[in-house]
């Protein structure tokens, strides 16, 4: 009998039909205006500042109503997006933008160089990407209202890239007036630069969240390709419906009172291939990694003897297969850099190929000097990933003798929770779990959970400094087999020191009603531009 993510958190509850639910939908909904897309997302909106937080659910959000000034195409190549036209010094150190002609923000006001500046400056602070870019910064000066420059201390090749990549924090542009504001404060303000407008009079927070096509917004005039391109709005407006039960999703997709589903119960995928009304397809190819992030400011994961002790109990079969049940969405992968990557190496990976192993679990905490005190997980219990990871967690720490705190709440209170450096007996916390693409995990800089900086890396701040030197050289490496070396020596470093761990590599299957098309795939954003609707 396969275990599922039913069984484990619902005791077997079984699949519900397309009539086995209530239509709360339609109950819940004002009436829709014509060409309108209702989706279910992963997760409920909590935080609408995409360059504070970087959950992927904001990301989505900060997609709609906001631009950049350069997005990756189809082929994961960075194109000009906000910028008309640019050039680089002869000895790269200084690059030159010109924004294009048209851009205005969502009130209306022109879109002008000194607030891609602030907007820059604001990102360079949260973001991991942004901060080992700015280190090189030496100035950003405006030439004029559309122009303005990024002067370097030395050249800088992943420049560009870092402008375009699609791992969160994204380098939106917002006006300066809210782009100024302190970046360790969320902003609240929704003026963007964006396709779409936020619409916060029919936005009802926690139920659901409404855009609507941004009339001035200039799409630009070359095709859609990625998150590049013509970013043409086809319909009137996009519904994000938070329905916190994966069943009656399901049923609302399968009665057309939704559209798009984006994670819709993944063992329930085969038979989902077979309803002739959905558009079953992975939209990420690169997959998404669920990771675990452990706190390295408080006991017991402030000793690297406890973290290599959570490293040897670790099982991801056991949160794969809640999830996906027996599928071929998922696999176990132990490279720092994801599998199926240019990065991916088998560098320090022992301890991955001999499987959980408690004795020497208990050895290493035994090691740490752990001393009972609580171990406080946190559990998002309404995210789909988030919940069962959290379940496992515990239960592998109490296997261990490790006394366990299970904080369960919603997922807007974790990504909130997980932001506080107090102690865990004061509001902090000791292990938390989310997910990142395979795209993400391959770039050592752009992705912000790869920081080994202390206070100033990403959630859990792990502190290496042959780490941080090592992503220096992997960025100043002028060829890619060079970068291979140099990944391979970060991840025998990483596991060492224990930067965090992996729970399994997956492939998320997202399910849309065939009246829906133009649907783009790329990893970390689900784009609404260039969708259509029929019927």
């Amino acid at each position: 009998m396969r275990t599922t993510r039913r069984g484990v958190l619902a005791g077997g509850l079984a699949a519900v039909t397309a009539t086995g639910a209530p239509g709360i939908i339609r109950a819940q909904a004002q009436p829709a205006r014509a060409r309108t897309i209702r989706a279910v997302m992963h997760a409920d909106l909590r935080v609408l500042d995409p360059i504070w937080t970087t959950a992927n659910i904001t990301a989505y959000h900060g997609a709609m109503i906001y631009d950049a000034l350069f997005a990756m195409d189809a082929n994961f190549e960075p194109r000009p997006q906000m910028v008309g036209k640019w050039r680089v010094s002869d000895d790269k150190r200084s690059y030159t933008f010109e924004l294009r002609e048209g851009l205005k923000f969502s009130d209306g006001t022109s879109v002008m160089a000194d607030d891609c500046v602030a907007s820059l400056r604001r990102w360079a602070v949260r973001d991991g990407a942004g901060q080992h870019l700015f280190r090189r910064v030496t100035d950003t000066p405006v030439v004029d209202d559309k122009t303005f420059r990024i002067v370097l201390s030395e050249p800088y090749g992943l420049l560009i890239g870092a402008l375009a990549k699609l791992s969160t924090s994204n380098c939106w542009m917002m006006r300066k007036k809210e782009a100024e504001s302190d970046p360790n404060q969320q902003i609240r303000e929704t003026v963007g630069s964006g396709p779409f407008l936020y619409n916060r009079d029919e936005t009802r927070p926690g139920n659901r969240y409404v855009y609507d096509r941004n009339p001035n917004y200039v799409p630009r005039s070359e095709p859609a390709s990625g998150l590049a391109g013509g970013k043409v709005v086809k319909v009137d407006r996009v519904v994000f419906e938070n329905i916190g039960d994966e069943q009656t999703s399901l049923a609302a997709l399968q009665n057309g009172e939704i559209d798009f589903f984006e994670v819709p119960p993944q063992d329930l995928v085969p038979d989902l291939e077979k309803d002739q009304n959905l558009e079953i397809r992975v939209l990420n190819k690169t997959g998404h990694i669920g990771f675990m992030r452990m706190n390295f400011l408080h006991p017991p994961f402030d000793n690297v003897e406890a973290r290599r002790g959570m490293q040897h109990l670790v099982n991801q079969a056991d949160v794969m297969r809640a999830i996906f049940g027996e599928s071929k969405y998922w696999q176990r992968c132990g490279a720092y850099f994801a599998c199926g990557t240019p990065m991916e190496n088998d560098a320090n990976t022992d301890w991955f190929k001999g499987g959980p192993n408690l004795a020497k679990a208990k050895e290493f905490f035994g090691k740490s000097g752990y001393d009972g005190r609580p171990v406080v997980v946190l559990q998002p219990t309404d995210h789909y990933f988030g919940n069962p990871a959290g379940m496992f967690i515990a239960q592998w720490l109490r296997q261990a003798g490790v006394n366990v705190d299970l904080a369960a709440s919603d997922w807007g209170a974790v990504l909130n929770r997980r932001a506080v450096k107090k102690p865990p007996n004061d509001g902090g916390w000791n292990i938390f779990s989310t997910t990142a693409t395979g795209e993400a995990f391959s770039n050592p800089i752009n992705f912000s959970g790869h920081a080994a900086n202390g206070d100033k890396a990403w959630f859990g701040w792990p502190s290496n400094e042959r780490q941080e030197k090592l992503r220096d050289d992997w960025a100043l490496a002028d060829t890619l087999e060079e970068r291979k070396r140099i990944a391979r020596d970060m991840q025998a470093n990483a596991w060492d020191y224990v930067h965090h761990l992996y729970l399994g590599q997956f492939f998320r299957a997202s399910a849309w009603r065939k009246t829906v098309s133009g649907v783009i795939g790329m990893p970390e954003i689900v784009p609404f531009w260039n969708m259509e609707k029929k019927g």
